[in-house]
């Protein structure tokens, strides 16, 4: 049976620690593939920044580009609405009956797993994985999650794209393929 991660969010925009992220994920578990989704409307996010999913879809698109066990899944984004965790889930495996689907969260997620929509029967069909991150502890969910250690790094797509209003420098934090997309496209300005 066929290993799959989704790994759900915004990705507004990519960058290295969603990359390292799932990178450690995959390596830790013997995925034979993380699919990074991006959501169409984040039911816990203020969507107010939020460029569109094309955008983001492309975005991704390169981030991954040089990983072949990397794949963008365009589900949430083509449904439209807003994204539950739950509906995705039951969506993929009826389209993918013989695949085994988990589904990553970062560490600042975890505390809010009672707030997810039919998420006591999300953990009942689907393996939950988090990842720690910065000033979030991970093994303090009432939910069954399998918690990956993984090269912490304080980034996030809000800074980020704070730094790229600003016109101030993302070298290293965001693909060089995504930079330069983002300068073409006028993103963030």
């Amino acid at each position: 049976m066929k290993k799959v991660c989704i790994f759900g969010g915004t990705f507004n925009p990519p960058h290295i620690g969603h990359l390292i992220m799932a990178n450690e994920v995959f390596h830790a578990l013997n995925f034979d593939e993380i699919r990074f989704m991006p959501n169409a409307k984040p039911p816990h996010k203020e969507s107010t920044h939020l460029v569109t999913g094309e955008h983001r879809i492309k975005m991704l698109e390169l981030a991954t580009q040089p990983f072949p066990y990397f794949q963008v899944d365009t589900l949430e984004i083509m449904r439209g609405g807003v994204s539950y965790t739950f509906d995705t889930m039951q969506e993929l495996q009826k389209r993918e009956p013989q695949t085994q689907f988990s589904f990553l969260i970062g560490a600042d997620m975890i505390a809010y797993l009672d707030k997810w929509y039919k998420i006591d029967q999300l953990v009942e069909h689907f393996h939950l994985i988090g990842v720690h991150r910065l000033g979030y502890q991970g093994e303090q969910a009432k939910y069954p999650v399998t918690i990956i250690n993984a090269p912490l790094i304080d980034l996030s797509s809000t800074l980020l794209r704070n730094r790229l209003k600003e016109r101030n420098d993302v070298t290293l934090l965001i693909p060089e393929n995504v930079q330069t997309y983002i300068r073409q496209e006028k993103l963030y300005e």
